[in-house]
């Protein structure tokens, strides 16, 4: 759905409602998100204005509690309406490059804090689970800026800002944030994410054959960039062109990513990269991670701890 759509067809929140109900309850029975009554519920009406001015309650006939569409879901204890939902929704899924809070804030008309923890609960439904199969591309990046080199060959790279990246030719793209590019964290990063049988293609770094002859044994081709960037269909330029899009991402727009956060960029760039020919179903997609998913406290996602 595109963002045009969007502003037209989502207008008011009941239009909102309507839409989250045919997504929750398809064949038109509501069910109780409580006890699983599909069909005995009733609908409670609101005579009197009172401080709860939210609509379309209903009530299970079998368990007696209520509930509503958002019950259950992200959008339950929100303050904010269901249409700037929806939007921020939109606008996250077709920014190819990601969009800041600072935007989203101009765009919806919230203060910085609101557009802030909005866009990273909207990150954090873009998970996406699997293996990669068939021929897998790995490599690892570095999001810290480039340094002047005073004299020195080598500038040495910060471990905190190391990204690995793995791609399967034609199919996903799944990024992961590492402590270091150590072969004792690399490897079950590879293992978790890339199947057994699948054929591993990388640069010529040692990290990587070694790890291959315990676990993609006669299954991995590496390239000697010192050589040459590509021999054949022998190369690490899919995940070099992903590494790209991310890098453009994180300078150009967000500027400044915190190490505790990465993940979750990382996740949304993965999950725009994967939809980029189903640009319509994305919000659908997105729309449905957030009713089925765990909600992201505030506080969680600002303690000192990684989150």
């Amino acid at each position: 759905m595109k963002l045009i759509d969007i502003t037209k067809k989502f207008t008011t929140d009941d239009k909102c409602l309507n839409y989250l109900e045919q997504m929750r309850w398809p064949n038109g029975e509501l069910g109780c998100v409580h006890c699983g009554e599909i069909g005995r519920v009733s609908k409670i009406t609101r005579e009197s204005k009172g401080k709860n001015q939210r609509t379309r309650i209903y009530q299970c006939l079998a368990c007696g509690k209520q509930f509503s569409a958002t019950s259950g879901t992200i959008f339950n204890d929100s303050h904010l309406p269901l249409t700037k939902w929806f939007m921020a929704i939109a606008l996250v899924c077709e920014a190819k490059k990601g969009i800041s809070a600072k935007q989203l804030e101009r765009h919806l008309g919230v203060n910085y804090r609101t557009a802030w923890y909005l866009a990273h609960r909207i990150r954090e439904a873009m998970q996406e689970g699997g293996m990669l199969t068939g021929v897998v591309e790995a490599d690892e990046t570095y999001l810290t800026p480039k340094k002047p080199r005073k004299g020195k060959p080598y500038v040495k790279k910060e471990s905190r800002d190391v990204v690995l990246g793995m791609i399967e030719r034609g199919g996903k793209l799944k990024l992961v944030p590492i402590k270091d590019a150590k072969m004792e964290i690399i490897e079950p990063v590879l293992e978790k994410h890339i199947s057994p049988d699948a054929t591993l293609h990388t640069d010529g770094h040692p990290t990587y054959a070694i790890i291959s002859q315990r676990k993609w044994v006669g299954q991995h081709r590496a390239i000697d960039h010192t050589r040459s960037y590509a021999i054949g269909d022998l190369h690490t330029n899919t995940i070099e062109n992903a590494f790209s899009l991310l890098k453009r991402g994180v300078y150009g727009t967000f500027h400044k990513v915190s190490i505790k956060h990465l993940g979750r960029y990382c996740n949304e760039f993965s999950y725009r990269f994967n939809r980029r020919g189903e640009q319509l179903q994305m919000f659908d997609a997105t729309l449905k991670n957030l009713t089925r998913g765990e909600v992201l406290p505030y506080k969680k996602l600002t303690s000192p701890v990684s989150a």
